[in-house]
């Protein structure tokens, strides 16, 4: 473990730290941290920084709302820059947005990024803002037994795929049924975040169990 004496500080006194969500690992924002700030932080368990601009330290979320719980702060091989995993409260850019990274410059198609929560917010989209034709948007009208209806069906594919040996077939399946069930999830309010809570639980326990045993 890394003490925060050995950390280094620039010629203002500064580390720079780059702030992640800790369920999504997006990159939340970039800010910067002296000690007393980086001391406040581990104090506190709540993302503290310096601002350059007014000279002084500002408690993330102490005028919005919107705190930064710290998981875990974690040095560079350098011991020159941090990054500082996060449960947050609310968005963390001041615009609103969940991240301050939201202006895309250049992305590659060909090594373009699939993500569980940008499916997610699609479907989300789908249900606050109906299109014509959309079959995402046709779920929704039909109404939770029909969602339920589809999540059942999908789970026999899978089972039915899996039974059969053939691995590009499941994985077509397990897809399908993946979908399916973000669309239950989005249904009834529920959170990519909040499953990843309940897995981490369970997790946890695992763990325990894993060492009562060795022991």
């Amino acid at each position: 473990m890394i003490k925060a004496e050995q950390l280094k500080f620039d010629s203002n006194g500064l580390i720079p730290a780059v702030v992640v969500d800790h369920y999504t690992k997006e990159v939340l924002t970039v800010a910067y941290m002296n000690k007393e700030s980086l001391s406040v932080s581990m104090e506190k368990g709540l993302t503290c920084f310096y601002s350059r601009s007014r000279k002084e330290l500002w408690l993330k979320g102490e005028t919005s709302g919107n705190y930064q719980h710290i998981v875990a702060i974690t040095a560079d091989c350098d011991l020159d820059a941090l990054t500082v995993e996060v449960v947050k409260d609310g968005p963390a850019c001041h615009t609103g947005e969940e991240s301050c990274f939201h202006n895309p410059v250049w992305v590659s198609e060909e090594y373009k990024q699939f993500s569980y929560d940008a499916l997610y917010d699609l479907i989300r989209g789908r249900k606050t803002n109906p299109q014509e034709g959309s079959y995402t948007t046709y779920l929704f009208d039909k109404g939770i037994d029909k969602i339920l209806k589809k999540v059942g069906e999908e789970s026999t594919e899978v089972i039915v795929a899996g039974k059969g040996g053939s691995k590009e077939e499941t994985v077509f399946e397990i897809a399908d049924l993946a979908y399916h069930v973000m669309v239950l999830m989005v249904e009834m309010g529920i959170t990519p975040e909040e499953i990843t809570r309940e897995l981490e639980k369970r997790h946890v326990v695992d763990k325990k169990v894993k060492q009562e045993t060795m022991k």
